[in-house]
Formats: structure tokens, sequence, C-alpha cells
């Protein structure tokens, strides 16, 4: 059968060609942008792949042959998932195939702010000595980390920041404010989360309900000497609201590696902030995470189509699975 890969940034789909083959399916890759030519490129597809091309309803009713669609990564904010189901067509992610490399990546913002790493460097580099840009420092266990969302990414993040010494608080709209988890993290309210924080992690999907999250209520209830760190979605953050609490010293720092546009402008004002330390949107990036996101999306429709349940899947009830 013939699966499309209708958008892809990377560098070369091998190892996706390499699953799809194994299996006696013919993969086709395109680079669809809009509504349009992902129906163009997908006509008569069993299953298609996507990065970030937009699957609407009109989509759907464009490709009656579709059997599954497997998303890069971990969020599917772009696909209509309701459409999705009432097609009857199967709908798989990989949700922890960068679970370890998203929370290293989180750390290693937050470490970087915490530790005045950048602005030391750079100062360094122009000759300057003076520790004054990056006073007061504090050692991480007299510190806070605030982990928002307790999921995969946000439990990981959680246990390394108190393998180094952080006290580790959290919140999660699935659990009880004053309970801890079973790994041992204290969970609070969403506010007091916010006002206990010196460090505040973000790990929550794009939705409805977090779109802007962080605004500048959420900013000015934050401590004065706090970092904000995000690698979960740029829209979870109101960006207008950063820059002004990053301006206005409202927050310390931020540590970003996503943004709500992307990529971002070259004369975006976040890169006029010496204390933003920010990131291409790379925090899902090793070369062990690359691979399994590669295999694993297409291992996921393969399945699908062979009439098999993939490992991974948002809507199981179209398969039947309880």
């Amino acid at each position: 059968m013939k699966i499309v890969i209708v958008d892809c940034d990377h560098e070369g789909t091998g190892i996706e060609r390499g699953v799809a083959e194994a299996a006696g399916h013919h993969l086709v890759v395109a680079s669809a942008r809009t509504e349009d030519e992902v129906i163009a490129a997908a006509a008569s597809a069993a299953a298609i792949v996507v990065q970030y091309a937009p699957i609407t309803r009109r989509v759907l009713e464009s490709l009656p042959e579709l059997k599954a669609i497997g998303r890069y990564g971990v969020g599917y904010d772009t696909v209509d998932v309701e459409a999705v189901t009432e097609h009857g067509v199967a709908l798989c992610t990989v949700p922890d195939y960068g679970t370890e490399d998203v929370s290293d990546h989180a750390l290693a913002l937050a470490l970087s702010l915490a530790r005045g790493v950048v602005r030391l460097d750079a100062a360094l580099r122009r000759g300057e000595h003076d520790l004054a840009p990056v006073k007061p420092l504090h050692r991480f266990s007299g510190r806070v980390f605030g982990v928002l969302g307790l999921g995969a990414i946000g439990a990981a993040t959680a246990r390394k920041a108190a393998g180094l010494g952080f006290s580790v608080i959290g919140h999660d709209p699935a659990l009880e404010p004053g309970t801890t988890t079973p790994a041992g993290v204290p969970t609070r309210t969403f506010d007091e989360l916010i006002a206990e924080a010196d460090i505040l992690s973000l790990h929550v999907p794009l939705n409805a309900h977090t779109h802007h999250l962080i605004d500048t209520a959420v900013l000015a209830a934050m401590k004065p000497t706090a970092f904000l760190i995000n690698t979960c979605r740029g829209a979870v953050v109101d960006t207008d609201a950063v820059v002004q609490a990053l301006e206005r010293g409202t927050i310390a720092g931020a540590g970003l590696d996503v943004f709500e546009q992307e990529p971002l402008p070259v004369d975006h004002p976040l890169l006029a902030l010496p204390n933003a330390v920010l990131t291409p949107h790379a925090a899902w990036y090793s070369e062990e995470s690359y691979a399994e996101l590669k295999r694993r999306v297409v291992e996921n429709v393969v399945a699908v189509i062979d009439g098999r349940a993939p490992r991974n899947m948002i809507n199981p009830e179209v398969l039947g699975i309880p």
C-alpha cells in the first residue's frame, strides 16, 4: 500500500523508507504545506505521515482511502482529531521518543540561567571578568524547581532536577493538589506552583485550555527572581507578555526552545534580551531520539494498514480498542 510523508524537514527519510519497504509498502515523500497540497500529495494513500502540515476535516473528506495518520512527535495540534475519528482513521503519535532528550534540554536551559552561564560567556568574550551582571547566584539546594505538567517528560524533568539538589514541586490537572506522586513529587495548586517556583518548567500539551496559559497575570505572580523554561509548545506562552516581563524585570530570565512563530524572526525582540536563553526547537533532538522517532512513526501506520494495533494511538476506539 501507499504511504505518503506529506511534509518533513529532516535531512533524509531513509529510516522511514526502510521500515515501509520491509513491510512491503511503497513510500512517497512530498513537501506539502497547505490543505490543497496535502490532498494532492496523499491521493490514494492508505496512510500518511505528517510533521507540520494541516490535517483538517476537508483533507479527511478528500482522502477516502486513508486508514492511518502518523504524526512526527508528541503533539498533534495541527490535526483535527474529531474529524479524523469520525472518518475512522487511526491517529498515531510517538509520545515517548524524546522523553530523556527534552527533559535533559529543559534542565540545560534552567541551569544555564541559574548559573549565569550564557551571560558570563558573552561577557568573557568581550574581555569582561565581573560577576555583577549575574548576581545573585544561588546554590541549587536552596531553590524550588516547579514542574507544570507531570506527564512522562515533566516527571523525567522533576526526577533529574531533584537529583541536582533542587526542591521539586509540581502541578498537573489530573492530580489532586496536596498529594505526592509515586515518584515523590509534592503537588500544588496552579497558583501555589507559580508563586513558589524559582524555576518554572512547562510540560503541557497545546490545546484550548493551555493556549497562552502563561500570560501577563501569571508572570506577575511569579517571583521576580524566577526563571521560566519552555520546551513544550510555543503558544502555551504569551510571547509579548514574556518580552515585557523580561524587559521590566518582572521575572529574572527565560529559557525558551519553542516559539509561537518558528523559525524565530531575526528581528524578534527576544533576541535582544540578555536574560533570555534561546534554542531553535532543538530539545527533542539526539541521534538516538531522531532515529527512534523516524522508525516508530512509520511502524505505527504500517501496523494499522496491516491490520494490527499500533504501539501508540490517540483514538483507539477507531480500531475497537478499549
